[in-house]
């Protein structure tokens, strides 16, 4: 009983040194990584990766951007002027056409023998006026003998004026007949190409239709219409009056992929500013050769404003918007990084201007603004460095957070 008292004895001491032993190791080990990570503290943290860019003076030209409408900058349907049976239609659906061509011809007939009846009416009324001419001679020289009343020659002269305003009358008939005959040849009024052909000959045309026979579209040159708002009335007024309205250049790019379709001038600013949009229209010229732009589509826009002459630029993503404002991140000489407040012009293109806050050649932040603080270090990333299929993504949002950023 004693043996088996001792061995217990034995064993729970055994127990207890070995959980002293294993207390001991556990902080032995724990005091390690303090002290480890104490010594790795005093260190300091280590450099943030950033991309950084170099602030730049350049020309740079600046533009408003809007959406438009390609338009026709002249359009026309054809209608008949004058009723009668449609007898040929002498064009192509889709044809190029020149001012003057004929499109289409209209029975005449009916027009043709009202034109002769009223050279006929005028050739009976000349030959009275003729005979009462005449008359009248004759009248004047009994008269100046004393061998007739001057009541009898003022009579006869009253019919000769008579007959002189009827031959006019005539001749208005005439002239009006010969329009109304020359209306049943349809000729076209500009220079474009035609559409959709709306009547089939043997149809009877009426002036009174409202649907016509043809439009034409003239789309070279052409026309696109596009609204900015009305805060950038006084900008464009100002560049109209510095450079010339006409020789305000104007830009039309693809929606889809914002491809360049063609370059042309601003020839209309709206005489007023339409109050439900808040916007002003504007409308400009493009030649059209290549028929890049045609009538009904929409279009990317850019007026040019002008150059900025050694502007201060940097690229879009350098500008943060923080509590206090518009800020981007400096790189000092001891690769720390600082925060600079800025005043931001126009951003386009992945551009942005700086009015205020940084001058060319100082090292701002592009990329990796997240993981900064003020004087925390920096360290050099190049792009190529970053993991692939990740830049396009940054790049988008960089973009969309530099507009959030720019200022109304």
């Amino acid at each position: 009983m004693a043996s088996m008292l001792k061995m217990s004895r034995t064993r729970l001491v055994f127990i207890v040194v070995t959980f002293i032993v294993l207390v001991a190791a556990v902080a032995w080990r724990s005091g390690f990584h303090v002290t480890k990570a104490a010594d790795t503290t005093k260190g300091g943290p280590p450099p943030v990766p950033v991309t950084t860019a170099i602030v730049k003076a350049q020309d740079i030209p600046t533009y408003l951007s809007g959406i438009g409408s390609v338009s026709p900058l002249y359009a026309v349907t054809i209608k008949a002027r004058v009723d009668g049976q449609l007898d040929k239609v002498l064009f192509s659906e889709g044809q190029d056409v020149k001012a003057g061509t004929v499109l289409a011809q209209i029975d005449p007939r009916p027009l043709q023998a009202q034109l002769e009846l009223a050279q006929a009416q005028q050739a009976r009324d000349a030959a009275q006026l003729k005979n009462g001419m005449m008359d009248l001679e004759r009248y004047t020289t009994l008269w100046k003998q004393d061998s007739i009343a001057q009541q009898t020659l003022a009579t006869q002269q009253a019919t000769v004026d008579q007959l002189k305003a009827t031959v006019q009358a005539d001749q208005a008939t005439i002239d009006n007949a010969k329009v109304q005959l020359d209306y049943t040849t349809i000729r076209a009024p500009i220079s474009g190409r035609t559409g959709v052909r709306l009547v089939d000959p043997g149809n009877i045309v009426r002036a009174a239709d409202n649907i016509g026979i043809v439009s034409i579209n003239q789309i070279d040159p052409i026309a696109v219409v596009f609204t900015l708002p009305e805060d950038r009335f006084q900008d464009i007024n100002r560049a109209m009056r510095e450079h010339g309205r006409t020789a305000l250049e104007v830009q039309a790019f693809a929606r889809e992929d914002n491809t360049l379709l063609g370059t042309g001038k601003l020839m209309l600013v709206n005489n007023q500013i339409d109050t439900t949009t808040g916007t002003v229209q504007l409308k400009a010229q493009f030649a059209n050769g290549p028929h890049k732009l045609w009538p009904g589509q929409y279009v990317n826009v850019h007026l040019m404003m002008g150059t900025r002459s050694q502007a201060v630029t940097v690229p879009a993503s350098v500008v943060q918007r923080g509590p206090n404002g518009l800020f981007a991140y400096v790189v000092n000489a001891d690769e720390t990084a600082a925060v600079r407040p800025i005043r931001v012009g126009p951003i386009q293109d992945g551009t942005a201007i700086i009015e205020e806050g940084l001058e060319a050649g100082i090292r701002v932040v592009s990329d990796g603004q997240y993981k900064l603080k003020p004087g925390v270090k920096v360290a050099e990333v190049k792009p190529a460095d970053a993991a692939p299929g990740k830049g396009a993504g940054k790049d988008k949002a960089r973009k969309d957070a530099a507009k959030k950023a720019a200022p109304e």
